[in-house]
């Protein structure tokens, strides 16, 4: 398994400041594995410390249900004597886990670093803000960036045949690291098929206790094969009408508010670029992992636009910008990504080669945008077509920053 140093960057300057670490991310993307990697630095650099590490997904742990048997377990080894590093993995499945955490916090305050993690956006819901308001800093992790999936298979960066076969592979099945233990694509397709039901049933399916199955199957499988398209409930609602099925929009909205809240998907809001406004009952949602659409398709059509698209959605929130999609009066601008104060547009398309619609479509979009913030189009061409101060760029080459 490899350091995955973006992240413990970010989160190695408070392993001893007083705020509680929160680290939120999908099933199976890696939290635990950071979790530990913490753990190793902090035994690195301070002997002198009590390390207390519970992972609620292991039977060992199963008979704490709640707060009280929480807090109880736990206290009994918290020390005086040493600094104390709490780490709880998974607290979302200890019940009121939040007022515990807090109680701990007001105990023995300097005494005491803790981390925790939890596979739900709502780890950081009105529960925990209200007990601990301004008292903790998250940290959302996601699947194995493409850079991450050539170093941990330990590919040069400068054999570009090679790269272009495991970037077709991570479009195909996506960054879960544990996926990349097999090589035979029927045992990635179980095992990603696994971690899928994984989330449906306990993230989703137990938690916000679904009735009707059948319904929330179809409308997750229509979600989660459909990547980087725009949904609002009226259209939902008609592709239902049109397969004879009625459904409110009401139970719509809720069922793309549950796979956000797993984080199977994240919603993006449209953002009106002359109005400067972010536009209501419109958005798109983007995979967090491409795998886990992969095995609930049953399409041979490949959707290739879309996955390049859903790839550079996921790589810039992993660069840490925060991402719209740009609504014109007669387009769309792809991504709208904000960081530090400073805006960069992007434009994504599968391929462009000797189209000259493609080209127009995708460097046209620019068009009625006349400010001088950076502007790309980003494709798997391997030819530069810069053109007017808009600059192309090979998706892969992006993606590593080369």
């Amino acid at each position: 398994m490899i350091i995955r140093e973006k992240y413990l960057s970010k989160i190695r300057p408070f392993y001893d400041v007083d705020l509680i670490k929160v680290i939120t991310g999908i099933r199976r993307c890696g939290k635990s594995v950071i979790m530990n990697q913490i753990i190793d630095e902090v035994k690195m650099n301070n002997n002198n410390s009590n390390i207390i590490y519970l992972n609620f997904e292991l039977k060992e742990y199963s008979f704490i249900k709640d707060d009280n048997a929480l807090y109880e377990y736990v206290k009994n080894k918290i020390t005086n004597k040493k600094k104390n590093y709490l780490f709880f993995d998974e607290i979302q499945n200890v019940l009121n886990w939040e007022l515990a955490i807090n109680s701990f916090k007001a105990e023995y305050k300097d005494n005491v670093s803790i981390f925790l993690t939890g596979s739900n956006s709502d780890l950081l819901s009105s529960e925990l803000a209200t007990h601990i308001a301004g008292r903790y800093v998250s940290f959302n992790i996601l699947p194995f960036s493409f850079e991450e999936v050539c170093i941990y298979k330990n590919v040069n960066s400068q054999n570009i045949y090679e790269l272009q076969y495991i970037f077709d592979d991570y479009m195909k099945w996506g960054g879960m690291p544990q996926r990349f233990i097999f090589e035979d694509e029927s045992q990635v397709r179980l095992y990603l098929t696994d971690v899928f039901n994984s989330i449906v049933i306990k993230d989703i399916v137990e938690r916000f206790k679904i009735k009707d199955i059948d319904l929330f199957n179809r409308i997750i499988e229509y979600v989660v094969t459909t990547p980087a398209q725009i949904f609002s409930a009226d259209k939902l609602s008609k592709f239902f009408e049109s397969e004879s099925r009625s459904v409110s929009k009401n139970t719509l909205y809720n069922y793309l508010e549950y796979m956000n809240k797993s984080l199977l998907i994240n919603k993006v809001d449209r953002y009106d670029v002359r109005g400067k406004r972010v536009l209501n009952g419109k958005y798109k949602y983007y995979l967090t992992d491409l795998g886990l659409g992969r095995v609930m398709s049953t399409s041979k059509k490949e959707q290739l636009g879309a996955y390049i698209e859903n790839i550079v959605y996921n790589e810039l929130i992993y660069r840490g910008y925060e991402v719209k999609i740009g609504s014109l009066e007669n387009g769309e601008i792809d991504f709208i990504a904000t960081k530090d104060g400073k805006k960069e547009y992007y434009q994504v398309c599968y391929l462009i080669g000797d189209n000259e619609d493609t080209r127009k479509r995708e460097f046209g979009a620019y068009s009625s945008i006349d400010d001088n913030y950076p502007k790309y189009v980003i494709s798997n061409d391997t030819f530069d077509l810069s053109e007017n101060g808009i600059i192309h760029l090979n998706i892969i080459k992006w993606l590593l920053d080369i």
